[in-house]
Order: structure tokens, then C-alpha cells, then sequence
């Protein structure tokens, strides 16, 4: 069975790495950018089943980029989930909104993480 591949868009480096270890252990296939217009160009080429996606990236925020990638018929069925340290009232609504399948907060539980995205993929 190959491997189910998500794509990562955080800016945190130190972040980004724990996520790739994280999810090559659990048998991901991964691919990263650290902000919008890479994410961007990354998905020219590729179709991730999964983004987590950070919500405050420099330039582009993820709020944009997912409300672009939902209105574009090549990604609208990707499934994205916020990933974001601000966990303001309202933040979880703003990111739904804006097309996010599901919200996540950091710190986030390394155990429970690769839990989340294989329950996400599977309802897929």
C-alpha cells in the first residue's frame, strides 16, 4: 500500500521538523513549505491528501490560502486542518469558515496527532 502523503505549510522550522519526524514515523509521505507561495507552487505538481496548515505564515496567511485552495477545483477536496498556536473564541469558527476541515492547537499532543490525521483521511 503506498504511502498516504500530507503536505506541512509552517514557517516555525523547529515545528516543521517535529512534524515530518512525527509523520515519516507514522508512515507519511510528507512535503513542507513555509509559506503560502510555496505551498503554492508545491501544488502545481502535487496532490497531498492532507495539509496541516499553519494559520499565521508570513505574507499570505493560512486563512487566505485555504479559502483559495477550496475555491480551486484542482484542491477543493484536499483535506485541510488549521494548525495554529492562537486559540482565541472565535478562531476555530474563522478557520471553518474559511474551508479548514479541522482545527488544531499547538502545542499539539505527539501521540494523538498522527490519531487526528488517520481518522481525517479515513472519512475521506
Amino acid at each position: 500500500m503506498a504511502a498516504r502523503s500530507v503536505m506541512v505549510v509552517e514557517d516555525n522550522l523547529i515545528n516543521m521538523k517535529l512534524l515530518k519526524v512525527l509523520l515519516v514515523k507514522h508512515h507519511y509521505e510528507v512535503m513542507t513549505a513555509v509559506d503560502a507561495e510555496e505551498a503554492l507552487l508545491l501544488l502545481e505538481n502535487n496532490q497531498p491528501e492532507l495539509i496541516l496548515m499553519d494559520l499565521q505564515l508570513p505574507g499570505m496567511d493560512g486563512l487566505e490560502l485555504t479559502r483559495r485552495l477550496k475555491r480551486d477545483p484542482k484542491t477543493q477536496n484536499i483535506i485541510i486542518l488549521a494548525l495554529t498556536a492562537y486559540a482565541m473564541k472565535g478562531d476555530e469558527e474563522k478557520a471553518r469558515t474559511a474551508g479548514c476541515d479541522g482545527y488544531i492547537t499547538k502545542p499539539f499532543d505527539t501521540r494523538l496527532l498522527p490519531i487526528t490525521i488517520a481518522e481525517y483521511l479515513d472519512k475521506k
